[in-house]
């Protein structure tokens, strides 16, 4: 073990077997941290698995178990992949590769079968991961990558994989090799800084672009040039989204002028054509349809999203909504779960009436957002929307128990959290008495965690099992700020601003064509029509 003095501007960090790794950004001040170095020949344990037939006992596992190529490898992998404790499919199996022996990761079944048995290599099951439990890390070795990647790049071909791994071609490589200079992204860098210029009232777009590209997994997914069009690349709203991505990440400091898309926006969603001022969360839900409608994937597949479908959009904005419906009679539940894109928040002050809530209960502090003020808060927002609303006599449903029709409860859960959240604070009302702006402030946080609105929590507080307590190790279903829309203005003349994060801790507002740097403070006083989080953990496949 050796001691490495840490900057405040550097940290190193290592793997579970002591290897430095790279670098993280501290929030901390300078300091000595012991780091346990290793040879770069990795993990020590794995050369007591490497005897014998390894290579093919191992090659079987991957094809068997993780990489299903044919039906019948799926078909296979789907009856036999259960933990031989619990019986479960899920919680991240393993598989011992010294016997054939699955169990949970997540319940740690597998590392009880490793502690008696001293076996101290597994594979997941998901994602072909080596995991030494000597080292306690998913570990890297040369010999069972390449076994890894040829029996992946088998198992693609046998499903038809549009998509393989990218190869540099002799070309590339030599302009790689004669262009050594690379742009760095560092703390200050401000590529994907651009302002956007006004065509007549159209700050409503401005604002929902700066947040789209803005959004980490569309941007790469559009960066890297994964997008294959079937359409007139004139007509595709994909393409020229792509084109956009590529004018914002150019460099270039110029206000970019978004005239073809406002045209492909015309052109798609009618009924935002024209200069007068329109709503930017009509604008949002229009842009996303229109994108989903021109880049999803028509091969057939299931994704695993409530919408069935492998486009990016559906991918990082939909999420499934569960209404379960309760009849007061014989409490029977009817459950139904639809895709949602965004989720529309009502407010104090409105016409609707919103139900008196106590400081601090059932979810606020664990979001960090004060009622000392009596502001009301975004997490005060999501307990009025997963509350239980009763029907009433003159909204009596058909109960499949009672087969007659009774009065009931309606209760919305999350059932399934998109990667991006969006909540739509219902600031515009109209009605055919009233159309206003309300105003009323709600204090939102920069880290939002969503456990208590799921389903899962509701089933469990059922049980009387659910118990509210701030869990650093369950980040599931945590979420991040990153970009928040405003409206300025009456409900007649207005302006729509957006303050984008560029960085961690790092914001900037954008007024159109204007681009400035903002507070923390800034982005959290202000008042918030449309807010954007962010899953801080995601697991790829």
């Amino acid at each position: 073990m050796k001691l490495i003095y840490v900057s405040a501007n550097e940290r190193p960090y290592t793997d579970g077997c002591g290897i430095l790794t790279g670098s993280i950004h501290p929030e901390d001040n300078n300091k000595l941290v012991a780091v346990t170095t290793m040879s770069p020949a990795g993990c020590p344990h794995v050369n007591g698995f490497k005897v014998d037939n390894w290579k093919q006992n191992l090659r079987v596992i991957y094809q068997c178990f993780v990489w299903s190529g044919s039906a019948e490898t799926r078909k296979r992998k789907a009856k036999s992949c259960i933990c031989h404790m619990c019986g479960a499919h899920l919680n991240r199996l393993h598989s011992c590769l010294y016997c054939v022996f699955f169990a949970c990761f997540a319940k740690k079944h597998i590392h009880e079968h490793a502690k008696s048995k001293r076996h101290n290599l597994a594979i997941d099951l998901l994602y072909g991961g080596i995991y030494c439990f000597m080292c306690q890390d998913y570990i890297y070795d040369k010999d069972m990558e390449q076994i890894a990647k040829e029996e992946q790049r088998k198992a693609w071909k046998m499903q038809g994989e549009k998509y393989s791994t990218w190869e540099p071609t002799k070309r590339e490589l030599e302009l790689l090799r004669h262009n050594p200079k690379r742009r760095r992204i560092t703390s200050n860098c401000t590529i994907g800084l651009r302002g956007l210029i006004n065509l007549g009232n159209t700050c409503f777009m401005n604002c929902i672009v700066q947040a789209l590209t803005h959004t980490p997994l569309l941007r790469d997914f559009f960066l890297s040039d994964r997008h294959k069009c079937e359409m007139q690349s004139n007509s595709c709203l994909v393409c020229e989204m792509s084109q956009l991505f590529q004018e914002f990440y150019s460099g270039h400091r110029s206000p970019h002028i978004p005239f073809r898309l406002l045209h492909l926006v015309w052109t798609h969603a009618r009924h935002l054509a024209g200069y007068e001022q329109q709503d930017a969360h009509e604008f949002l839900i229009a842009a996303l349809d229109v994108l989903h409608r021109h880049c999803k994937d028509d091969n057939g597949k299931k994704a695993n999203n409530p919408n069935h479908c492998n486009c990016i959009i559906d991918q990082i904005f939909t999420g499934g909504l569960q209404s379960d419906v309760t009849c007061q009679v014989c409490h029977g539940v009817s459950t139904t779960i639809d895709p949602f894109w965004d989720i529309s928040l009502d407010l104090p002050g409105s016409s609707t009436p919103f139900w008196p809530l106590s400081p601090g209960g059932d979810g606020s502090a664990l979001n960090g957002e004060s009622h000392t003020t009596g502001a009301t808060t975004l997490t005060d927002c999501l307990r009025r929307f997963t509350r239980p609303e009763h029907l009433g006599s003159s909204a009596k449903i058909k109960c499949s128990g009672c087969h007659s029709y009774q009065e009931s409860t309606k209760q919305l859960t999350m059932k399934k959290l998109p990667i991006v959240a969006c909540f739509h604070l219902k600031r515009f009302e109209h009605s055919a008495k009233l159309r206003r702006k309300i105003t009323t402030y709600v204090s939102f946080p920069l880290e939002l965690d969503m456990t208590p609105f799921m389903a899962s929590s509701k089933e469990s507080r059922m049980n009387g099992q659910y118990q509210q307590t701030v869990d650093p190790f369950n980040n599931d279903n945590k979420y991040s700020l990153f970009a928040v829309v405003n409206h300025q203005g009456t409900l007649e003349s207005g302006h729509y601003t957006t303050f984008i994060r560029q960085h961690k801790d790092q914001w900037f507002k954008c007024d159109d064509a204007i681009i400035t740097k903002a507070s923390i403070k800034d982005v959290l006083d202000s008042e918030g029509y449309l807010l954007f989080y962010h899953k801080q953990f995601l697991e790829y496949e």
